[in-house]
């Protein structure tokens, strides 16, 4: 244990040479605000998916034709009608819909906005319940809504999509038809899903009359055994279709499966951020140990004079350890705090242009291990060096000048 003395005796050092001291700080501190803020919203990315992949989205399977890449129908791959049947049929499915989606004009007086229309038929409302979302104002859409629309959220929010936001029971022009709005979903985090549009499934066909194929299909199934059923549904689809096995027209998927390979890409993204930023570490580490090293030889006869009234080998191997890992301490502190406010920061800002499900995670446990990863960070730093300070000759140093 370092004594009180020794404690003493290196903050008057590090305080008598505190341009250097600052900016070994500041050297450390940069990275850990870096690595403090990607883990922030790392965390905060893994919770949100969490949530989804333990909500009601988990039972949920979703059906697409392969060439529509999840953005809208393929002109010459359909889903239709004879495929909800089929799946239906599957053992393990509970129920089942097809649901349309396209490209919409928006206009709001002289402006025009393209978004997506997406509907749904209301007695199986499995895209709401997958987003966990329910009517900000207004109710969402029932069996036998025509001519009724239910828009996103950020159709309530001046300059958000229109300079004027819409109100409950207005008319909103869609694709040259005027449509009543009864209602307006809930915040659900980012700017297209809040964008978008929901009718029934009768209103669009009547708005599209030529529309041949559903844009998704949406399936409810055993969840305690989805992969069997994702298998049953491939392989009754495959027969209806006519289609060999790896030569498939559509696409078959759990919600859980699409979470598990966001989460997996996101992995790879937020790995590779923190390797860059234990690089910025690295280069702090050597630059603390520069400074430790640059101490020992400032203060080399400094060093002899307290061997020479009995300051011990151990005493001294203290003296300049504890100083580097007080550097380390106070960087970890002040790296927290700025990574904390950057965060915080960044989240609201996120959170007004709309994406406010990327907001930050703050974790006793993230402030914790990062001081202590910082003020470890200190101390092997400056290991080498007070180490070299703890043996010194004491004659030679007495001689050095």
């Amino acid at each position: 244990m370092i004594s009180k003395e020794s404690i003493k005796y290196s903050l008057r050092n590090l305080k008598k040479n505190k341009g250097r001291s600052f900016l070994t700080i500041f050297s450390i501190l940069v990275g850990i605000a870096t690595i403090f803020i990607f883990i922030s919203f790392g965390l905060g990315l893994y919770n949100y998916i969490e949530e989804l992949s333990s909500s009601s989205s988990a039972d949920k399977v979703l059906i697409m034709p392969k060439s529509a890449g999840g953005y809208g129908p393929s002109n010459t791959i359909i889903l239709n009608d004879t495929d909800v049947d089929k799946i239906a049929k599957t053992p393990g499915v509970y129920e089942v819909t097809g649901l349309y989606f396209s490209a919409a004009e928006v206009r709001q007086d002289s402006k025009l906005k393209y978004v997506f229309i997406i509907s749904y038929d209301p007695k199986k409302d499995m895209i709401l319940d997958s987003f966990q979302v329910g009517a900000e104002e207004g109710r969402i859409l029932r069996p036998g809504d025509t001519n009724k629309a239910l828009l996103g959220y950020n159709y309530l929010i001046s300059d958000k999509i229109f300079h004027k936001p819409f109100k409950l029971n207005d008319n909103i022009e869609i694709n040259g038809e005027d449509l009543k709005i009864i209602g307006f979903l809930e915040e659900i985090g980012n700017p297209q899903d809040d964008s978008q549009i929901y009718v029934t499934n009768a209103q669009y066909e009547d708005m599209n009359p030529d529309e041949g194929s559903y844009g998704q299909i949406f399936a409810r199934v055993d969840m305690k055994n989805i992969d069997r059923v994702v298998d049953d549904i491939e392989r009754s689809l495959r027969k209806s279709r006519d289609v060999e096995e790896g030569k498939e027209d559509f696409t078959v998927q759990s919600f859980n499966e699409m979470i598990e390979q966001f989460s997996g890409a996101l992995n790879i993204v937020i790995g590779f951020v923190i390797l860059i930023a234990l690089i910025s570490v690295l280069v702090s580490t050597i630059n603390t140990a520069n400074t430790m090293i640059t101490s020992v030889l400032e203060r080399y006869k400094e060093i002899g004079i307290l061997k020479a009234v009995g300051a011990r080998n151990k005493e001294i191997f203290n003296i300049f350890l504890f100083e580097s890992a007080f550097l380390g301490f106070v960087a970890g502190v002040l790296g927290c705090i700025l990574g904390w406010a950057l965060s915080s920061i960044g989240g609201q800002i996120l959170k007004n242009l709309g994406w406010s499900f990327l907001q930050p995670y703050f974790s006793f446990y993230l402030f914790a291990g990062l001081i202590l990863f910082a003020v470890i960070t200190g101390a092997i730093s400056g290991a080498i060096p007070a180490l070299k300070a703890s043996k010194t000759n004491t004659v030679d140093a007495l001689r050095y000048e």
